[in-house]
């Protein structure tokens, strides 16, 4: 494709501050304009739910200052939404009636939180977290709490326990799936994390769904579950996903299914439009199309729009990899888990110190890991060599990363760079 004279990138999270300062990076001389819906400049989410609710005061955690942007002549919007795009036109209209023209458009629109719509939702008490504002307010819930219900045993929704029992605040976690984190971690893992938070003291009620939140003068007092049991709670989080922000796009008739619909090069159905982060639906290995929310795939797909729009481009492939601090405990992952149906572990769980190695159809496709940084990095070394790695050569090498790492090598010497 020919490289755009302009390019407009709605969304100032992550994905959009990288994908600006890419361009930019890569020698990019037309105009650069970032469209923020929120009134901060571009923040880290994850420190939300650990760091920033662990103190009385948190500053947002702002990625850049307003001088990196003004020094690379990049425009910043913010406290504006994106209510329109208008593909024949090349542009984008915003709540504030303005209009922004561009060559090209990144939609790098993030995720918002899934509402959870029971009766008393909306109750004085109730939180999502996702946003900078929204952390504000729950720290400060927090601060005379005596009992916190989180409702989703999602890796926010643990984070935010771990963070409340620290805090001597009673906690319950109810999940309406039969272990924790059960979309994205082993069930060995779901088992050692189910085992540390209640050993920390938190309760842990599984297979239950919540019927609705009661409360008294319109402030929260309880959870009502289907089996009819009442949690009292003067603060509940609700952390039961995200859903993917597309609206812009539908209403422009680009394709869409679980997130913005792109091709290998992070492309959307209108070859002027491209999709990163959050909101994005890109092919994976073995025939998939994924979509992803981590701070790794937001810079990486970022980069990799950059070089495209700079006539670099390449297919997008960069190997995943996430973290979660739950208290003291670091978990760390790489490739993908999901959808495995053999898992290997190496080291011991109860010296927390131990890595699930997970394989599907024969070859190691993740590999989670519980206070191992080595372990992890070794990984990402690994799956970015080969997504070939079968059983035998892990079970061989007895875990041994360098061992693995040698046996690919002398497999697969092209995939030395």
């Amino acid at each position: 494709m020919r490289s755009p004279s302009s390019v407009l990138i709605v969304g100032a999270g992550q994905a959009g501050l990288q994908a600006a300062g890419s361009l930019r990076d890569g020698g990019f001389a037309g105009d650069v304009t970032i469209l923020g819906g929120e009134v901060h400049y571009p923040y880290q989410r994850p420190p939300l739910s650990k760091a920033g609710l662990q103190s009385d005061t948190f500053p947002a955690p702002t990625i850049r200052p307003s001088k990196y942007f003004n020094d690379r002549s990049i425009r910043v919007i913010l406290g504006e939404h994106a209510t329109r795009l208008d593909r024949a036109r090349h542009s984008v209209f915003t709540s504030n009636g303005r209009e922004l023209g561009a060559d090209h458009v990144v939609l790098a629109t993030g995720a918002s939180n899934r509402r959870l719509l029971i009766p008393g939702e909306r109750l004085r008490g109730v939180f999502y977290l996702r946003t900078v504002d929204e952390a504000d307010a729950l720290r400060a819930a927090l601060r005379d709490a005596e009992r916190l219900v989180v409702i989703g045993a999602g890796f926010i929704g643990l984070e935010v326990a771990a963070v409340a029992r620290k805090r001597g605040i009673a906690t319950t976690i109810v999940d309406i799936d039969q272990r924790p984190m059960s979309r994205a971690v082993s069930p060995q893992m779901s088992e050692y994390f189910m085992d540390l938070h209640t050993k920390a003291g938190a309760e842990i009620i599984l297979s239950r769904t919540v019927e609705a939140i009661e409360g008294h003068d319109g402030v929260v007092q309880s959870v009502r579950l289907n089996s009819g049991e009442q949690i009292r709670a003067d603060v509940v989080l609700i952390g039961v996903g995200a859903t993917p922000n597309v609206d812009l796009a539908t209403d422009a008739l680009l394709q869409v299914s679980n997130g913005i619909v792109t091709d290998e090069y992070l492309t959307t159905s209108d070859q002027s439009i491209s999709a990163i982060g959050d909101c994005a639906s890109f092919p994976a290995a073995h025939g998939e199309r994924i979509r992803l929310e981590s701070v790794q795939n937001a810079t990486d797909q970022a980069r990799a729009v950059a070089a495209k729009l700079l006539g670099r481009g390449q297919p997008y492939s960069a190997t995943p990899w996430f973290w979660s601090d739950q208290g003291e405990t670091k978990l760390q992952i790489v490739g993908r888990v999901s959808g495995c149906d053999e898992m290997l572990v190496s080291g011991d769980p109860n010296e927390h110190s131990f890595s699930v190695f997970c394989f599907r159809d024969g070859k190691l496709s993740g590999i989670e890991s519980i206070n191992r940084p080595a372990d992890h990095m070794a990984g990402r070394r690994l799956l970015k060599l080969s997504s070939a790695i079968p059983i035998e050569s892990v079970v061989g090498a007895k875990f041994d990363m360098k061992a693995i790492e040698a046996d690919v090598r002398s497999r697969e010497p092209e995939a030395v760079q």
